[in-house]
């Protein structure tokens, strides 16, 4: 086997941490596979994955070779198709993450129409609350909500989301609908964190030309907006989601829109990548898909 087919094998074993796994994908056999590592390994003077009975993850000088061969694979997908017609099928595989609410109401109803118009692309769509490492767990193009803080990434913004303070009908009828700031003393908060045990920022709400947070009381604290969502619909506070996030609830008259007056700093959405000089056209095509995709759900840059 050739080095680059070899680094291809690795950079699937490293991405799907699994020998059986990466063989099936690539359509070989898996002792195969297991060969072009430990030739690969050979011939760099170094081990690069470290292999027990239940997961194979890559070392630390594996990790930084994966780095740079991911950027090379790519680099060589593009030169291939730098010579054939635009309008050729997209072929290969993608792998993106997302918000899970996003995926679920905005980005997943849509996604077979798209695949069918590109019958030779695979996608994998990671969808959790936590921030993905872009780079160390090989992912193509991220949709992140909030402000991007890693200066090693490529951040396009696409707009924001406005947001809305909301909570349930039921709730509303237990303690009634505050109007001021100040009638948030008497009422309840659910608590929205990233890692439970953080000390959570309260009610978020515009003055004086910035953004500030008042303390809040709250029987509940969560750390995923499926469960963020879920809470407030069972009647255990107030939220504050993206403006469109409850408009079926709102409709269905379960959930009402509060304090319209105050509502929380509008969050930046933006599709980030790693940086390359050259992206593959499955990632641009995807990218300018989602994008048209989120465009209703978003105020300009």
């Amino acid at each position: 086997m050739d080095q680059l087919q070899a680094m291809q094998v690795f950079a699937r074993v490293a991405e799907l941490a699994s020998f059986t796994r990466a063989a099936d994908s690539l359509g070989m056999p898996k002792a195969s596979a297991s060969t072009a590592i430990q030739e690969l390994e050979a011939l760099l003077g170094t081990r690069l994955l470290h292999r027990t009975t239940r997961r194979v993850q890559p070392t630390q000088d594996g990790q930084a070779f994966y780095e740079r061969v991911r950027d090379l694979l790519a680099d060589v997908d593009e030169m291939q198709s730098m010579f054939r017609d635009g309008s050729e099928a997209l072929r290969g595989r993608l792998r993106v993450d997302m918000p899970s609410s996003m995926a679920r109401m905005m980005v997943v109803p849509r996604l077979g129409e798209w695949l069918a118009r590109h019958p030779g692309l695979e996608i994998e769509v990671s969808s959790s609350d936590r921030r993905v490492d872009v780079v160390r767990e090989g992912f193509d193009c991220v949709v992140r909500v909030g402000h991007v803080a890693e200066s090693s990434l490529v951040a396009r913004r696409l707009g924001a989301m406005r947001m809305m303070n909301c909570a349930s009908s039921a709730y509303l009828q237990q303690y009634g609908e505050p109007v001021t700031l100040d009638d948030l003393a008497h009422h309840r908060l659910v608590h929205y964190v990233t890692n439970l045990g953080t000390r959570p920022e309260g009610f978020e709400y515009p003055a004086e030309g910035e953004y500030r947070n008042m303390p809040m009381a709250g029987v509940i604290t969560v750390n995923s907006i499926e469960s963020y969502q879920a809470a407030c619909a069972a009647g255990l506070g107030i939220v504050q989601v993206p403006a469109g996030a409850m408009n079926a609830q709102i409709q269905a008259g379960t959930m009402v829109e509060i304090l319209k007056n105050f509502p929380a700093e509008p969050m930046p959405v933006s599709l980030v990548y790693a940086h390359r000089r050259n992206l593959p056209r499955r990632v641009k095509a995807f990218m300018d898909w989602i994008e048209g995709v989120l465009r209703p759900y978003l105020d300009a840059p």
